[in-house]
């Protein structure tokens, strides 16, 4: 596991390229100052919009985050955290970088693809950049059983930017067993899907989908089987960064209790309840069974 915290530092002044890439592609990082001077703090216009105010934004400044996934969501989803102030953002992702993520995925570039840079490194950088003053902490695994308390531990919410219904199930138990909120999302095609699960009070993953698909049946749903829409990929991001800065900032009255489905090739969009059963009928939330957790 490779794990390596960013300092709130300069960085090096070169990144080396590697051979046959132009001078052009390497790049400086000068450490900029905000102008203090001018007395206009970052956050302004968003204290400005009186759903999320001052207090809203001191949340989030204090929030810390579990993000699982680097690739399409989850880079759309980690630079529109780290701008909006969320205080700390925990990467796990134990993939790299390769030429068919630029079209979709935020933050990489060309130089990451020849270097297949792990995303987790490439994607710390680039937010570290953007502000410098948040705590960004990368790590370099896959979600597992055997890894999720102390990943998750001390997180006030976890969000979902896997392609793997496997680690989706496993977050839903531990999130419902620990009581941590969690926002779960999908995209392919052209399509995606968004819900905000708050256990205890919302419906959660299994109450919708009680098993995953089978192996099969998520190979032929892949982006790599079916494609991707780059623009699909940042709405739903878009939609799930919403829901997460709802949460984190205590407004939880906001958050919406839908799943929301949408299709933006075909201009579709669908609020879809999903009720919580009342009989304990949900063998996680309301049987308290873990399955995917403690297997």
């Amino acid at each position: 596991m490779f794990r390596l915290k960013i300092p709130a530092t300069p960085f090096p002044a070169f990144r080396e390229k590697p051979a046959g890439l132009p001078r052009a592609f390497v790049r400086q990082y000068p450490l900029m100052r905000e102008p203090e001077s001018l007395n206009l703090p970052r956050y302004q216009r968003q204290e400005l919009f009186t759903g999320l105010g001052r207090e809203g934004q001191r949340r989030l400044l204090n929030a810390r985050v579990l993000l699982v996934g680097l690739g399409g969501r989850g880079s759309w989803l980690s630079e529109i955290l780290v701008r909006a102030g969320v205080g700390m953002l925990r990467l796990v992702d134990d993939d790299t970088v390769d030429w068919t993520n630029i079209a979709r995925q935020a933050m990489y570039d060309e130089l990451d693809a020849a270097e297949h840079s792990p995303k987790v490194i490439s994607a710390a950088e680039c937010l570290s950049r953007i502000n410098h003053n948040l705590d960004v902490e990368p790590i370099q695994t896959r979600l597992r059983e055997n890894n999720i308390a102390t990943l998750a531990e001390q997180m006030d919410l976890v969000l979902d930017a896997t392609n793997d219904w496997a680690s989706r199930f496993l977050i839903n138990d531990y999130a419902v067993k620990m009581n941590v909120p969690w926002v779960f999302a999908g995209v392919v095609r052209d399509e995606g899907q968004v819900m905000s699960i708050l256990p205890g009070r919302t419906a959660c993953l299994r109450c919708l989908y009680e098993q995953p698909p089978s192996a099969e049946q998520q190979r032929g749903a892949r982006a790599s089987v079916l494609g991707v829409l780059g623009s699909a990929v940042a709405v739903v991001a878009a939609l799930q960064a919403n829901e997460a800065i709802k949460i984190l900032a205590g407004r939880t009255e906001a958050v919406n209790p839908y799943l929301t489905k949408l299709d933006l090739w075909s201009n579709q969009l669908q609020q879809v309840a999903v009720a919580r059963p009342d009989d304990d009928a949900c063998p996680c939330c309301g049987q308290r069974r873990f399955d995917f957790l403690e297997p």
